[in-house]
């Protein structure tokens, strides 16, 4: 007696030769209209559903496999029960909802993507496991096949993995379309039950640490934001510098420095040189000067496009992990793959407001801080009245403050940081680090400081340097 497979799929590729190897192996095939042409164009012995239940399609083939004689055979026992015949195979992908997200489809249009029918075949298979073989990924296909051969019928493991494939690709599926409708009604992300699509992107070559694996998924809502032009694959915490390079270049929104080109030197996920140049090698220079010594094997950061002159002081100057800019003249980018290993990375302003990470047994979310300090958000507490060169080193200065962590000092000086301490427990300690790494070139700048100093310990020591 032959088997039955069910064969409802949009992706066909391979769907021909996949059928064909389930014919020569005993099985009968029952498919949908469109699946069941393509088939049946091959001389494939193919049943057309609607002849199966003897229900015809309805609603524009809104309505196809939804029928007792599918779904009790799906989820029967593995044998005949009540006239129904069981189902030993479903073989489903689904309409391509995700493909059209960044399409600018109309809503209507959008609506007739969610899939119904196919998402309940999967979730009817798999949860039926030990009877059904339920498959939604072509990838599959032959190892099915091979297992047929191998053992005449496909393993209990085999039926179980694919199940497990088959609710994470639902799941999947249903959080895309949960996020098309809290932004298309202009929902916040902070809602009772919260489910965000997520999809591999890259597999790392390792973690934070060598020990530790490490992959980076994205968010199908978004565009991708960079992209790999050369160099060495990239790393868990190159990706980390590289958002911190994201971060700074496109915050930097200020009318009163839109003449200038904005360089930023990351390490270990903090900037240890900033600075404003009226070209990007000017920029570079004044970045690089701020910590030499911590510079070496950073990332370089640009808010613009990296020219000839500039890649070839930078390659000259510094050895880098990463360079990063929203573009690189052709020139640059010949001179910049000199250097085989230096990965070069073109970014882009696309991003989603909120950040996350996992914390004891769950995951905190908040809004990003996109707040910006300005000259409007200062008020005068003391005798003398700043310079305007002052208030514009401190303008900057409160600007790179916002990316160094943790009890956070910047000293700033012409438009360059020149000091910058962070990572203390104790303030105290940040602004010494700062004037340590200024070198003597602080007199005359500007402090800056991401929080108030609750003692005056602090302002002591910045007095007597």
């Amino acid at each position: 007696m032959k088997k039955l497979a069910l064969i409802s799929v949009y992706d066909k590729e391979g769907i021909v030769e996949f059928a064909k190897e389930l014919s020569s192996l005993n099985y009968q095939i029952i498919s949908t209209s469109k699946t069941y042409e393509i088939l049946k164009k091959e001389n494939i012995e193919v049943i057309e559903i609607s002849e199966y239940t003897g229900f015809k399609e309805i609603l524009k083939g809104r309505v196809k496999t939804l029928h007792p004689l599918i779904f009790g055979g799906i989820l029967s026992f593995g044998k005949e029960e009540e006239g129904i015949k069981p189902i030993s195979m479903v073989v489903c992908n689904l309409y391509p909802f995700e493909k059209n997200i960044l399409s600018n489809l109309k809503e209507e249009e959008m609506i007739e993507l969610i899939d119904i029918g196919g998402v309940s075949l999967l979730r009817a298979g798999a949860k039926n496991y030990q009877y059904v073989t339920t498959i939604f990924d072509k990838k599959d296909y032959p190892i099915v096949i091979s297992e047929i051969k191998k053992y005449g019928e496909v393993s209990l493991e085999l039926k179980k993995k694919l199940a497990y494939k088959a609710f994470n690709y639902v799941s999947y599926y249903d959080s895309i379309i949960a996020e098309y409708f809290r932004r298309l009604n202009k929902e916040e992300v902070f809602q009772d039950y919260l489910s965000l699509p997520l999809k591999s992107s890259l597999k790392l070559r390792y973690g934070e640490n060598p020990h530790q694996l490490g992959f980076y998924y994205e968010n199908p809502f978004i565009k991708n934001n960079f992209t790999y032009l050369w160099g060495k694959e990239l790393s868990y915490n190159n990706l980390l510098d590289i958002n911190s390079v994201y971060n700074i270049i496109y915050d930097f929104n200020f009318l009163e420095f839109r003449d200038y080109k904005l360089c930023c030197i990351i390490k270990h996920n903090t900037p240890c040189g900033v600075a404003l140049g009226k070209t990007p090698k000017e920029a570079f220079e004044k970045a690089f000067l701020s910590d030499p010594k911590s510079a070496f094997g950073g990332i370089v950061g640009f808010n613009c496009e990296v020219d000839k002159e500039t890649a070839e002081k930078i390659i000259d100057t510094l050895f880098l992990e990463v360079i990063s800019a929203p573009s690189f003249s052709e020139e640059a980018l010949n001179i910049l793959k000199r250097k085989k290993n230096l990965r070069i990375i073109k970014l882009e302003k696309n991003e989603d407001n909120f950040e996350i990470r996992n914390c004891l047994s769950g995951y905190l979310l908040q809004e990003k801080d996109k707040r910006i300090v300005k000259r409007e958000d200062f008020k005068l507490m003391t005798k003398r009245i700043p310079t305007e060169k002052e208030l514009r080193d401190a303008i900057f200065g409160y600007f790179c403050v916002k990316y160094v962590k943790s009890n956070g000092i910047v000293i700033v000086k012409d438009l360059m940081t020149v000091g910058i301490g962070g990572g203390q427990t104790s303030r105290v300690d940040s602004v010494e680090i700062a004037i340590k790494k200024s070198e003597g070139r602080c007199e005359g700048g500007v402090l800056a400081s991401d929080g108030f100093f609750p003692f005056r310990d602090s302002i002591d020591i910045a007095a007597k340097t």
